[in-house]
Formats: C-alpha cells, sequence, structure tokens
C-alpha cells in the first residue's frame, strides 16, 4: 500500500489521473474499474483536460462502474448512469458500447450481477480501479460486515450511507434507494492496480482504520492492506489522523522521478 499526501484534492486527483493516464497510453485497450461521488470528480475533469488538450485518447478503452441504486432507472439525475455521463462519458472519446454500469433496474438482478462479472473477466479484468471510501471505511457499496471473497450483487445499505447519500436527494433521507448493486470486495481485490481517493477531514477516520488499523470486514476497505499495488491519494484533511503521516511524506519525496506515475 502506498499513501500519497497532497496538500489539495486537486493535486492528489491529478497525480491520480497520471497514473490512469500513463496506463492508457501504453495499453490503449486498458480496462478501467470507475467510481461514482463527489470525490472522483476532480480525477473525471482532468482526464477530460488532458483528452481534449493532450490528445489522450479512450476509444479503446472499456469501463465498469462499481455500483448502481437499485429501481432509479438510467435517466434518473441520481442514478450512475447520469453521473457518469455528465462527469465524464460525454466529454471524452470512450464508445459506448465499452462502458458498462449496473442495471439497478435489472427485472433478474442476480443473473444480471453473474452476467457483469463475466464480461469482467472476458475482457481480461481490470487494470486499475478507482475507489472512494465512505466514512464508516465502506468501498463501492459493501458496507462493514461484507466478506472479502463477495462478487458483484445486490447491498442493503446502512442508515449511515443512507444519511451520508442524502445530500445528493436535496437532504431527504426517504428519497436515498435502500438497496444497491454493486462490486464485490473479491472482484475488487482482483484487480491489478487499485486507487482509492480520499479528501477531507470527515475521511480521517476511515483512512486510519484503513491504512493503519487491523484488516477487518468491519472496516472494508482495510482489505487493500492485502492488494499487491494499492495506491491512496489523500488531502491533508483525509490523512490528519495518520500516525505515520510523516513517514509516508518522507518515502513519497524520496521516489525518483520515473516512478513517479507509476
Amino acid at each position: 500500500m502506498e499513501i500519497i499526501i497532497k496538500n489539495s484534492p486537486e493535486e492528489a486527483s491529478v497525480l491520480a489521473a497520471r497514473v490512469i493516464a500513463k496506463l492508457v497510453r501504453e495499453k490503449p485497450n486498458a480496462v478501467l474499474g470507475l467510481a461514482t461521488g463527489s470525490t472522483p470528480v476532480r480525477l473525471y475533469q482532468e482526464l477530460i483536460r488532458m483528452h481534449k488538450e493532450d490528445g489522450l485518447s479512450f476509444r479503446e478503452v472499456r469501463c465498469f462502474n462499481l455500483d448502481e441504486y437499485v429501481a432509479l432507472p438510467e435517466t434518473h439525475e441520481q442514478s450512475y448512469h447520469y453521473f457518469m455521463q455528465q462527469q465524464l462519458f460525454a466529454h471524452i472519446d470512450v464508445q459506448a458500447k465499452n462502458t458498462l454500469v449496473p442495471d439497478g433496474m435489472a427485472k433478474d438482478i442476480p443473473a444480471h450481477c453473474a452476467d457483469f462479472e463475466e464480461q469482467i473477466k472476458a475482457c481480461g479484468g481490470i487494470d486499475i480501479q478507482v475507489l472512494g471510501i465512505g466514512s464508516d471505511g465502506h468501498i463501492a457499496f459493501n458496507e462493514p460486515s461484507s466478506s472479502f471473497a463477495s462478487r458483484t450483487r445486490i447491498k442493503t445499505l446502512t442508515e449511515q450511507t443512507i444519511e451520508d447519500n442524502a445530500r445528493f436527494f436535496e437532504g431527504d433521507e426517504t428519497q436515498v434507494p435502500t438497496h444497491c448493486i454493486t462490486m464485490g470486495i473479491g472482484t475488487i481485490m482482483e484487480a491489478k492496480m487499485n486507487i482509492l481517493l480520499a479528501f477531507g477531514e470527515g475521511k480521517a477516520e476511515a483512512i486510519r482504520e484503513t491504512c493503519e488499523g487491523p484488516v477487518s470486514a468491519m472496516v472494508p476497505a482495510s482489505i487493500l492492506q492485502h492488494h499487491q499495488v494499492a495506491k491512496i491519494f489523500l488531502d491533508d484533511g483525509a490523512s490528519s489522523k495518520l500516525k505515520l503521516k510523516d513517514y509516508y511524506e518522507w518515502v513519497y519525496k524520496g521516489k525518483p522521478e520515473w516512478q513517479q506515475d507509476q
């Protein structure tokens, strides 16, 4: 696990975007796992800038999204289909056929989840998976107590997650769906690289437990301690409770220049 701390979310997001851009340039048909929510927006903005100003092409890239609410149509402004179109897909040259977001309106959700897993395998697996983290340490919608071996499936959201996400539904918790489809932790751990972004003091405790606490299903993100290539991009706020913060900063500053985007 590599912990990278920058002064601001913007700086951290630009660094994360450089890692993705390097992969896409070297492997034009790369497979990306993407996240939603406010955290990755700056990352997507930088990828859009790279596409428009630097010629970074996503024409052959294939994308799989982490999750989607159950019972929200694609056109709903809070669906993750809608989010991805607005925040990324509509602004780059990725082909629609190469973007797969779980279908929260699927009539047979278990069959849809199984097919989602098969499509990831058919592409050769995910090269880089982008992650955010919940205030309780969840990744995707794998809430505390989720199995580390779990695959794409339907999940019931915790009251904390519903409360956290109510801000996207005009503060009305009753409008937040109670179920979702989510990649499992086992699926996430099979990605060749995981990039986790966390910003603000509200994520500081979850980050401390993820990076320096014991590996526990009660803090799902802590399993990333066992991933071969996990990069954790933080700002000062999110890193504020790390016991070894000074050490992580010292290690990053000492990296050779050729390692900066790896």
